[in-house]
């Protein structure tokens, strides 16, 4: 036990005893340094883009249902075919909405602005979080028998709609179904107008995309009977998505997609994974290039201890001890910089978590939110942690090789 103990403890009086040339203690306190702001920057900006991904998800999860069900083939199907009571019967199911979406064209005085309808049944504003993303007006789409409409920040700017217009309402122009587009405007087109009570502000995607109606509405103006685009599900807190989903795939079968809301937005989930790992790599680069102090200072070390060495070898060390000792060396610089930057690093982001100390913009209410977010995983320590001690002992065994080559091999 004595023996194994050695090489720590020679390791630890080689960190911190002052050395003959003041420049190895330099070299030595810059490598820990370096390799702890290296590890604050990664446990921060990991942080960060977690705090990014977990908003943008909750906005998207505001207008985006737990489950969306369409048809394989075809752009509609009939809801009177469709088996609702055995669905809304499934433990974890609480809200199902109807939905018909489709391309229209929205005029409002002399602007024009094409958009999609997004025609929703009652039980839509049970299970959608719009009504928390509105930026004016009030979250209504029915008053007194009397069809409304809920704009897209992007769709309101482009038409410059008021909602404090009671005359002028957005005319909504959809193709009909055996129009003729070589005839007159009115032959070609249905066309319904309606007032708008609400602007939402989700992301910009949503934004400049989507105008909300009620479902009767867009029934009307598409001509279309009991035919719906999708069925939307909300799910309970405590729901277990994935089982429902194969529940709900199993009861419908091949002809219906049943997609969580990762697979509804499946290209935005990955471009957000794919940066997330790009900064840590690009980071882990820099890190990299850090560690290279850790050589620096292994190597001056040893020349500094070059007595030392031949003293331990002439009283019997081995050279796989003599070896250990200064591997051991490099490990706890590596180390010792890789757990203080894990504190800092989550002591800055609790901070920043806590008390927003970062802003966004300059206080003028632009941005959804007011500070940087910032959302602490354990698993981000743990690989962070894992990376840098990784890269400490690759850095720590070259000299350590050439130690054996040069100062060692040669004796024996």
């Amino acid at each position: 036990m004595a023996i194994n103990k050695l090489p720590f403890f020679i390791a630890r009086r080689y960190l911190f005893s002052k050395k003959s040339h003041n420049i190895i203690n330099i070299i030595s306190g810059i490598s820990v340094v370096g390799v702890t702001v290296g590890t604050m920057a990664l446990v921060i900006v990991l942080s960060v883009f977690n705090g990014f991904e977990s908003l943008i998800v909750s906005l998207f999860n505001s207008f985006n249902p737990a489950l969306s069900i369409s048809a394989k083939e075809g752009k509609t199907f009939h809801f009177d075919e469709f088996p609702a009571d055995s669905i809304k019967n499934i433990p974890g199911v609480f809200v199902m909405t109807q939905v018909v979406e489709e391309n229209a064209l929205l005029k409002y005085r002399n602007k024009q602005y094409i958009a999609t309808i997004k025609g929703v049944s009652p039980e839509f504003e049970a299970m959608s979080g719009l009504d928390t993303m509105l930026i004016d007006g009030k979250f209504q789409l029915k008053s007194e028998n009397q069809p409304h409409m809920i704009l897209g920040a992007g769709v309101a700017y482009y038409l410059h709609a008021s909602l404090a217009d009671p005359v002028n309402p957005v005319t909504v122009f959809v193709p009909r179904r055996e129009g003729n587009i070589g005839t007159s405007i009115d032959k070609a087109f249905n066309s319904r107008n309606i007032f708008p009570t609400a602007i939402f502000s989700i992301q910009q995607d949503f934004d400049i995309k989507y105008a909300v109606v009620p479902i009767d509405f867009a029934r009307e103006l598409l001509e279309y009977d009991d035919e719906v685009t999708a069925v939307e599900l909300g799910l309970g807190a405590d729901a277990d998505q994935n089982k429902i989903q194969q529940e709900i795939q199993h009861i419908l079968g091949e002809n219906y997609a049943v997609k969580n809301r990762f697979e509804q937005q499946v290209l935005l989930y990955k471009i957000m994974k794919s940066e997330k790992w790009a900064i840590f790599f690009i980071l882990t680069f820099i890190l990299i290039i850090a560690t290279f102090n850790v050589i620096g200072s292994l190597t001056m070390l040893i020349l500094d201890k070059k007595k030392d060495i031949s003293i331990l070898h002439s009283m019997g060390a081995s050279k796989q001890l003599i070896k250990r000792i200064f591997l051991i060396e490099g490990m706890m610089i590596s180390i010792g910089g890789a757990i203080t930057g894990l504190i800092l690093g989550g002591l800055i982001s609790w901070l920043q978590q806590q008390f927003g100390f970062i802003s966004l913009g300059n206080g003028t209410g632009t941005f959804v939110v007011d500070a940087y977010p910032v959302q602490i995983i354990l698993t981000d320590f743990v690989l962070v942690f894992i990376t840098v001690v990784s890269i400490g002992l690759i850095a720590a065994w070259y000299p350590v090789n050439q130690l054996s080559k040069k100062h060692i091999d040669h004796k024996l």
